[in-house]
Protein backbone atom coordinates (compact mmCIF):
# COMPACT_ATOMS: atom_id res chain seq x y z
CA UNK A 1 0.00 0.00 0.00
CA UNK A 2 1.36 3.43 -0.90
CA UNK A 3 1.97 6.09 1.74
CA UNK A 4 -0.90 8.14 0.31
CA UNK A 5 -3.25 5.19 0.57
CA UNK A 6 -2.00 4.42 4.08
CA UNK A 7 -2.89 7.98 5.11
CA UNK A 8 -6.35 7.61 3.60
CA UNK A 9 -6.88 4.31 5.41
CA UNK A 10 -5.79 5.82 8.73
CA UNK A 11 -8.16 8.75 8.18
CA UNK A 12 -10.98 6.32 7.48
CA UNK A 13 -10.13 4.31 10.62
CA UNK A 14 -10.24 7.46 12.75
CA UNK A 15 -13.91 7.70 11.74
CA UNK A 16 -14.73 3.99 11.74
CA UNK A 17 -13.46 3.26 15.24
CA UNK A 18 -16.00 5.71 16.68
CA UNK A 19 -18.84 3.41 15.55
CA UNK A 20 -17.87 0.89 18.20
CA UNK A 21 -17.64 3.67 20.79
CA UNK A 22 -21.12 4.91 19.89
CA UNK A 23 -22.63 1.42 19.93
CA UNK A 24 -21.10 0.78 23.36
CA UNK A 25 -23.30 3.58 24.73
CA UNK A 26 -26.55 1.93 23.64
CA UNK A 27 -28.28 -1.04 25.20
CA UNK A 28 -30.39 -3.74 23.60
CA UNK A 29 -33.59 -1.73 24.03
CA UNK A 30 -32.49 0.55 21.18
CA UNK A 31 -31.36 -1.95 18.53
CA UNK A 32 -34.61 -1.35 16.64
CA UNK A 33 -34.94 2.34 17.56
CA UNK A 34 -36.20 4.51 14.66
CA UNK A 35 -36.40 8.26 15.21
CA UNK A 36 -39.10 8.62 12.53
CA UNK A 37 -41.36 6.42 10.43
CA UNK A 38 -39.45 4.97 7.51
CA UNK A 39 -36.01 5.55 9.03
CA UNK A 40 -33.46 2.78 9.27
CA UNK A 41 -33.28 1.40 12.78
CA UNK A 42 -30.16 2.12 14.83
CA UNK A 43 -28.93 -1.42 14.14
CA UNK A 44 -29.71 -1.21 10.43
CA UNK A 45 -27.91 2.12 10.15
CA UNK A 46 -24.74 0.82 11.82
CA UNK A 47 -24.72 -2.22 9.57
CA UNK A 48 -25.49 -0.12 6.47
CA UNK A 49 -22.41 1.98 7.19
CA UNK A 50 -20.01 -0.95 7.35
CA UNK A 51 -21.47 -3.03 4.52
CA UNK A 52 -21.57 -0.04 2.16
CA UNK A 53 -17.91 0.81 2.68
CA UNK A 54 -17.09 -2.87 2.21
CA UNK A 55 -19.08 -2.80 -1.05
CA UNK A 56 -17.16 0.24 -2.33
CA UNK A 57 -13.76 -1.25 -1.51
CA UNK A 58 -14.61 -4.59 -3.14
CA UNK A 59 -16.05 -2.78 -6.15
CA UNK A 60 -12.82 -0.85 -6.62
CA UNK A 61 -10.88 -4.11 -6.52
CA UNK A 62 -13.21 -5.92 -8.94
CA UNK A 63 -13.80 -3.00 -11.28
CA UNK A 64 -17.57 -3.20 -10.77
CA UNK A 65 -19.98 -2.78 -7.90
CA UNK A 66 -22.35 -5.34 -6.47
CA UNK A 67 -25.03 -4.79 -3.84
CA UNK A 68 -23.73 -4.59 -0.28
CA UNK A 69 -23.91 -7.82 1.68
CA UNK A 70 -27.06 -8.31 3.73
CA UNK A 71 -26.63 -8.67 7.46
CA UNK A 72 -29.86 -9.11 9.36
CA UNK A 73 -29.03 -11.90 11.76
CA UNK A 74 -28.71 -9.86 14.94
CA UNK A 75 -30.73 -9.36 18.08
CA UNK A 76 -28.50 -7.50 20.50
CA UNK A 77 -26.24 -4.47 20.40
CA UNK A 78 -23.30 -6.83 20.92
CA UNK A 79 -24.35 -8.73 17.78
CA UNK A 80 -24.24 -5.45 15.88
CA UNK A 81 -20.87 -4.54 17.39
CA UNK A 82 -19.52 -7.93 16.32
CA UNK A 83 -20.73 -7.34 12.75
CA UNK A 84 -19.18 -3.84 12.74
CA UNK A 85 -15.86 -5.18 14.02
CA UNK A 86 -15.83 -8.02 11.48
CA UNK A 87 -16.48 -5.69 8.55
CA UNK A 88 -13.88 -3.25 9.83
CA UNK A 89 -11.23 -5.99 9.83
CA UNK A 90 -12.32 -7.38 6.45
CA UNK A 91 -12.39 -3.93 4.87
CA UNK A 92 -8.94 -3.08 6.26
CA UNK A 93 -7.59 -6.29 4.73
CA UNK A 94 -9.24 -5.60 1.39
CA UNK A 95 -7.94 -2.03 1.26
CA UNK A 96 -4.41 -3.26 1.93
CA UNK A 97 -4.53 -5.29 -1.29
CA UNK A 98 -5.81 -2.58 -3.64
CA UNK A 99 -3.32 -1.75 -6.39
CA UNK A 100 -2.68 1.70 -7.85
CA UNK A 101 -4.13 0.66 -11.21
CA UNK A 102 -7.39 -0.29 -9.46
CA UNK A 103 -7.59 3.11 -7.76
CA UNK A 104 -7.02 4.80 -11.12
CA UNK A 105 -9.40 2.54 -13.04
CA UNK A 106 -12.83 3.88 -13.96
CA UNK A 107 -15.95 2.19 -12.60
CA UNK A 108 -19.60 2.85 -13.45
CA UNK A 109 -22.02 3.25 -10.54
CA UNK A 110 -25.43 4.97 -10.42
CA UNK A 111 -24.94 6.40 -13.92
CA UNK A 112 -21.59 7.94 -12.97
CA UNK A 113 -18.28 6.70 -14.33
CA UNK A 114 -15.38 7.68 -12.08
CA UNK A 115 -11.99 6.36 -10.94
CA UNK A 116 -11.50 4.19 -7.88
CA UNK A 117 -10.01 7.15 -6.01
CA UNK A 118 -13.32 8.98 -6.39
CA UNK A 119 -15.28 5.95 -5.15
CA UNK A 120 -12.96 5.47 -2.17
CA UNK A 121 -13.42 9.10 -1.20
CA UNK A 122 -17.17 8.72 -1.76
CA UNK A 123 -17.22 5.67 0.52
CA UNK A 124 -15.61 7.66 3.32
CA UNK A 125 -17.99 10.59 2.78
CA UNK A 126 -20.96 8.20 2.82
CA UNK A 127 -19.72 6.67 6.06
CA UNK A 128 -19.16 10.06 7.71
CA UNK A 129 -22.65 11.20 6.66
CA UNK A 130 -24.34 8.19 8.22
CA UNK A 131 -22.09 8.28 11.27
CA UNK A 132 -23.45 11.79 11.89
CA UNK A 133 -26.94 10.33 11.76
CA UNK A 134 -25.91 7.62 14.22
CA UNK A 135 -24.63 10.30 16.62
CA UNK A 136 -28.10 11.85 16.47
CA UNK A 137 -29.81 8.50 17.04
CA UNK A 138 -27.62 7.79 20.07
CA UNK A 139 -28.29 11.24 21.53
CA UNK A 140 -32.04 10.72 20.98
CA UNK A 141 -31.87 7.56 23.12
CA UNK A 142 -30.87 9.76 26.06
CA UNK A 143 -27.08 9.48 25.93
CA UNK A 144 -25.59 12.82 26.95
CA UNK A 145 -21.86 12.20 26.60
CA UNK A 146 -20.90 10.97 23.15
CA UNK A 147 -17.33 10.45 21.93
CA UNK A 148 -15.37 12.83 19.76
CA UNK A 149 -16.23 12.64 16.06
CA UNK A 150 -12.94 10.84 15.33
CA UNK A 151 -10.34 8.94 17.28
CA UNK A 152 -6.92 10.46 17.56
CA UNK A 153 -4.22 8.73 15.44
CA UNK A 154 -2.47 7.20 18.46
CA UNK A 155 -5.76 5.53 19.51
CA UNK A 156 -6.20 3.49 16.32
Amino acid sequence: MSNGMEGAVNGWLQHRMILDDLLALVDDDYVDYRPWDGAMSLGELAIHIVTSTHMFVNGIKKGEFEAPPEENNYKTINDIRTIVQRYTEETKEEIATIFTYQMKGYIQFNKLRAPGTYWFSNAIDHEVHHKGQLFTYVRMTGVKDVPNFTRQPDEI
